[in-house]
């Protein structure tokens, strides 16, 4: 099976695991595809208010760093960087479906008990989502069992 419209979700700072999701997208792209690569900086909590305007400068120049380290990394003529601000799942689910597309590739740390069988962003992207999720399993860095 191939999509023609493939998102790619990757953490910002990511390691190896979204140059293989990436490797994923690209074997179940159809030959007049897109991918669009996605990294979501998240928002700051409310209670943060004062600091958050405070902040703005540096949250601003955070999201171009990681803009500029996506398109080093994955630009092609037929990927699309995008970077938002938000919550990662809800953002990640409102651009799939905003953009209509029929694929989601999305990496996934083997996590500890606290999620069982998928990270919680993972987890919320595939029980949401209203097109095919492919999810790419990497392992667990941070040493949680």
């Amino acid at each position: 099976m191939s999509y023609s419209t493939i998102l790619v979700p990757v953490a910002p700072g990511h390691g190896d695991e979204a140059g293989r999701a990436m490797e994923v997208a690209r074997s179940l792209l159809s030959p007049d595809g897109s991918i669009a690569v996605v990294s979501v900086l998240e928002e700051l909590p409310r209670y943060l208010t004062a600091e958050v305007y405070a902040l703005e400068p540096v949250v601003e120049e955070s999201q171009e760093a990681v803009a500029e380290e996506l398109v080093s990394e994955f630009s092609a003529p037929d990927v699309q960087i995008v970077t938002r601000r938000g919550h990662a799942t809800r953002t990640i689910l409102g651009l799939a479906k905003e953009c209509g597309h029929d694929c989601i590739v999305i990496a996934s740390a083997q996590p500890g008990w606290e999620h069982f069988l998928l990270g919680s962003t993972a987890a919320g992207v595939v029980r949401h989502a209203h097109c095919s999720v492919h999810v790419v399993r990497t392992r667990d860095t941070t040493g949680a069992s």
